[in-house]
Parts: structure tokens; C-alpha cells; sequence
């Protein structure tokens, strides 16, 4: 064989391997490209966090629901507990603190029927949240939480309740990922 149909060979295999290789490193570069524009920093919480103190919440919405602040204060507390990211303590002992004041409760009609009758209505909660590192003495977030749950009115005097827990628990699991996510 000649040097020349050996190089014609070579090429030609080259020819047939080449847009796999440059497909293969493509589909490589995109893969690593995205794996790269993913952040893990919001994954934990900072080491010197250890303890939370959740004080009972505020209700300033002027609803006057019985019970809607400490409802609010023991669901942020389950939800802490079952999460595990961090131990919720008594404020002198607390790296962190998460303050909730109820700012606003509304119960209005979210579905009309026919006949203007009201086939659903809609409880919604609006939360302020302050979280605060003790430990650096800063403050890690200040946000309105907002969530709602709803209910057919007539069915039981217990629906309203029951809109207002799912309300309560709705808001909780958006603050416990705020505040553990959040880094």
C-alpha cells in the first residue's frame, strides 16, 4: 500500500469518526455548561447556625380569628422540628430568630354560581418575616409570605376553619424553605 492510499484511508476514517467525536464532545460541553450554571449555596444552612427561637406570632390583620397567632407560631415550629436543619429553642439560647406578624386574613367569595349563589370561597393569610442571625448580627430575610385555602361555604361550620389551616400550613412550608434554602 502506498503512502498516499494510506493517507486517503486514515482520512477517510477520520472522515466517518470525526462528526461523531465533535458530536460527542458537543453533548459533553452542553452537559458540563449546565452542571455548571447550577448553584448548591442554597442547599443548607451556615454551619454557626445551630438553634432557632420562633416566638408566638403577631396579629395585626384586625380579623380577630381566635387562635390564628398561635396556630401560626406551632405550625412554624412543626415544620422546624420535622425538618431538622435546625433545633428551635428559647430566644437566649437561639443563633437565629424568626419573627411572623399577621398582617392581613380575608375570607371573600372565589367561585359565583349560578344565581349569584357563592360555591366556594377563599381564606387568604398574608405573613411579614423577619429572620435574623444572631450569631453575625444581620437580618437574612424580610419578606411578605402570602398563601390561602378554600372551603364551600354551608357544607360545616368547621370549613372555615379548615381553609384557614390549610392557609396556616401552606404559609409554614414557604417560610421553612426560605429561611433553610435561602444561603
Amino acid at each position: 500500500m502506498s503512502i498516499l492510499s494510506r493517507k486517503h484511508c486514515l482520512l477517510a476514517k477520520n472522515q466517518v469518526w470525526c462528526p461523531v467525536l465533535l458530536l460527542l464532545i458537543a453533548a459533553l460541553m452542553i452537559n458540563l455548561a449546565g452542571c455548571c450554571t447550577y448553584s448548591f449555596t442554597g442547599s443548607s444552612v451556615p454551619k454557626h447556625l445551630k438553634t432557632v427561637a420562633i416566638p408566638i406570632a403577631e396579629d395585626r390583620s384586625g380579623a380577630g380569628i381566635p387562635g390564628l397567632r398561635e396556630s401560626l407560631t406551632q405550625q412554624l415550629i412543626n415544620q422546624f422540628i420535622d425538618d431538622n436543619s435546625l433545633q428551635v429553642t428559647d430566644r437566649t439560647k437561639a443563633d437565629a430568630i424568626l419573627e411572623c406578624t399577621v398582617v392581613s386574613f380575608s375570607d371573600a367569595p372565589s367561585i359565583v354560581g349560578a344565581g349569584e349563589s357563592i360555591d366556594q370561597r377563599r381564606v387568604t393569610i398574608s405573613v411579614q418575616v423577619v429572620y435574623k442571625d444572631l450569631v453575625k448580627k444581620i437580618t437574612v430575610l424580610d419578606k411578605s409570605f402570602s398563601n390561602y385555602g378554600e372551603y364551600e361555604p354551608g357544607k360545616a361550620e368547621n370549613n372555615r376553619d379548615q381553609a384557614t389551616d390549610d392557609a396556616v400550613t401552606k404559609i409554614a412550608e414557604d417560610i421553612l424553605l426560605a429561611v433553610v434554602s435561602g444561603w
